[in-house]
C-alpha cells in the first residue's frame, strides 16, 4: 500500500476516512464520489494498470492502458515543476473519469496533499466549505471563465497555484487573471502523454506566451508543423495534431489545431492565428463577447472563413470589426461573415465545441 499521511479526505463537505474507501464502505451518493473512491482504493492497493479512453487529441478516441509507473513518473515531474508539497490542500473539481482528474489524485497521494473533492460544476468555489482554504487546484477553462465573472473570483487570491487544462484559455479571461496573487499555468498534454508534459505560466513575473517542456521530454515537429513528443516512459513517439512553433529544445509556442485548419480556395488558414488578431480588435473596441473563427461552405472556394460571436452586437460595432480585420489580415484570411450565436455549444470538459456550433450555419450563408 502507498503511504498517505492523512486518515481522511473531504468530499462534498464531508470527511471520508481512507479506511472506509479501502474497505468499500465510504457510501458514495454521486457518480463523481464513487469514481473518486474507486480510483483512490485502486491506487492505494497497488493496482498496476488503468484503462483510459483518449480524448481524440492524436486521432480517433480509443481505450489505452496506462501503467502505474507512467503515472508515478508524470506526477513526479509535475510535483517538482510546480513545487507541490505535503500539507497543501489540493482541490479535485474535475472528474477522475478523465486523465486530468486521475492525475490530480495521484499528485495528491504522492506529494501528501490533503484531497478536497467537490462534484464538478462551473464554479467549484461555490461548493467549498467556508473553513477550507485551497492551495492547489486543476480546472478547465470554462470553470476559470465562470469564476472570474463571479463574486467568488476574490478566492483566487487565497490559492497558491492553479493549473488549467483540457483546452486553451481564451485571451479575454487570461487577461483578467493578471491581478491575482495565485499563479496560473496553462498545461499542454493529453491522455496519451499521461497528463501534461509542458507548462505555460499565465501571470506573474515569469508569465510567457510559450510552453516549457518538463524535464526529460523531447519535442520536435512533423511535416505539418505538428508537435511530436518523446519521453522514455511512453515507449513510442506521440504525434499530435497541434501546430506549434519550436522556440528552443524545450520550449514551443502553440499555434493551433490541424483539425481546425480551413482550406479556402486552396489557401490554408489557421483559425487560432486569426483569433489572436481579433482578440486585439475586440479588446480595443471594448467588446467582451466570446468568439472563434470557423468556416461555412462556399460553391467557389469550398469553404470561406467566418467569425462566430456569442451573444449580441450592434450593426455599427460589427462594421467596425470588419474594417479593422481588413487592415490586419490578408484577403483570404478576412472572415466573410460575422455570425451571431445565442450561445456556443460546449464539450463535456467545458471548451467551445466548434464543430457543433458551426454545423447549423454551414450551408446557410
Amino acid at each position: 500500500m502507498s503511504h498517505y499521511p492523512y486518515g481522511s479526505i473531504v468530499v462534498n463537505g464531508k470527511e471520508i476516512s481512507i479506511d472506509s474507501i479501502l474497505n468499500g464502505t465510504a457510501g458514495a451518493v454521486l457518480d463523481f464520489e464513487q469514481t473518486t473512491f474507486t480510483f483512490i482504493a485502486d491506487w492505494l492497493s497497488g493496482r498496476e494498470n488503468f484503462l483510459q479512453n483518449t480524448s481524440g487529441s492524436t486521432g480517433d478516441p480509443r481505450p489505452i492502458v496506462i501503467k502505474r509507473s507512467q503515472m508515478i513518473a508524470s506526477a513526479s515531474l509535475s510535483i517538482g515543476a510546480l513545487g507541490l508539497s505535503q500539507g497543501y490542500n489540493a482541490l479535485l473539481c474535475i472528474s477522475p473519469e478523465y486523465i486530468g482528474g486521475k492525475m490530480m489524485l495521484v499528485r495528491s497521494l504522492m506529494a501528501g496533499m490533503k484531497i478536497i473533492a467537490t462534484t464538478p460544476t462551473s464554479n467549484p468555489f461555490n461548493s467549498l466549505p467556508e473553513n477550507i482554504q485551497v492551495d492547489f487546484a486543476a480546472m478547465v477553462p470554462y470553470q476559470i471563465h465562470e469564476i472570474v465573472q463571479s463574486a467568488a473570483a476574490s478566492k483566487f487570491d487565497d490559492v497558491k497555484k492553479i493549473i488549467i487544462g483540457g483546452a486553451t484559455l481564451d485571451r479575454q479571461t487570461e487577461a483578467r487573471l493578471q491581478g491575482y496573487r495565485c499563479i496560473f499555468y496553462s498545461t499542454f498534454g493529453m491522455t496519451e502523454t499521461v497528463s501534461h508534459i509542458a507548462l505555460r505560466q499565465l501571470n506573474g513575473l515569469e508569465a510567457s506566451d510559450s510552453y516549457r517542456a518538463l524535464p526529460g521530454i523531447k519535442i520536435s515537429t512533423d511535416e505539418r508543423s505538428c508537435l511530436q513528443i518523446e519521453w522514455d516512459q511512453l515507449g513510442e513517439k506521440v504525434i499530435t495534431n497541434d501546430i506549434v512553433e519550436i522556440i528552443s529544445n524545450d520550449t514551443f509556442r502553440w499555434v493551433g489545431r490541424w483539425d481546425n485548419v480551413i482550406n479556402t480556395g486552396g489557401v490554408k488558414v489557421i483559425p487560432e492565428k486569426l483569433e489572436e488578431d481579433i482578440y486585439k480588435i475586440f479588446n480595443a473596441l471594448g467588446i467582451p463577447n466570446a468568439f472563434f473563427v470557423g468556416s461555412v461552405t462556399d460553391a467557389g472556394l469550398g469553404n470561406k472563413v467566418a467569425l462566430f460571436v456569442e451573444g449580441l452586437l450592434e450593426e455599427d460595432v460589427i462594421e467596425k470589426i470588419k474594417i479593422r480585420m481588413v487592415h490586419v489580415m490578408s484577403k483570404m484570411e478576412v472572415p466573410k461573415h460575422v455570425i451571431l450565436v445565442k450561445s456556443f455549444a460546449l464539450t463535456e470538459n467545458g471548451k467551445i465545441n466548434r464543430k457543433a456550433t458551426t454545423i447549423p450555419y454551414m450551408d446557410g450563408m
